[in-house]
């Protein structure tokens, strides 16, 4: 009886909760499916695997050299991924699926991580 309630339970969530809830709900998941750090958990200075959506790319010079900037929604909370010395990155576009690994640093009080290893995913 308990897991039948748990589906009903489950079933009214789905139903009164906004499509954007539900998102963020499926991106935490896949988060947690494979074993990358979500943004809300990251810890300044360690090393972090991250994974989602790229919600924004925005060139954004600094100090006179490129820089590409995007960023990265999880579900959770959002980090700043800043590729130094680039204009463009074939691939990392809004919309795209990623996973990043690199240190965590903190950006004008917003958790960034800066040429991080990345895998673009389906």
């Amino acid at each position: 009886m308990g897991e039948h309630q748990g589906g009903i339970r489950g079933l009214l969530h789905r139903l009164t909760s906004d499509e954007s809830e539900l998102d963020a709900e499926q991106l935490r998941e896949r988060v947690d499916a494979c074993g990358a750090t979500q943004a809300v958990d990251a810890v300044d200075r360690e090393l972090v695997t991250l994974r989602g959506i790229l919600r924004t790319v925005t060139l954004r010079p600094r100090a006179g050299t490129p820089a590409l900037e995007a960023e990265l929604y999880d579900g959770s909370g959002s980090v700043t991924i800043v590729f130094l010395g680039r204009r463009r990155i074939a691939g990392i576009d809004p919309g795209r699926t990623v996973q990043v690994r690199g240190r965590l640093t903190t950006h004008n009080g917003h958790p960034a991580v800066y040429n991080p290893v990345y895998e673009l995913l389906p």
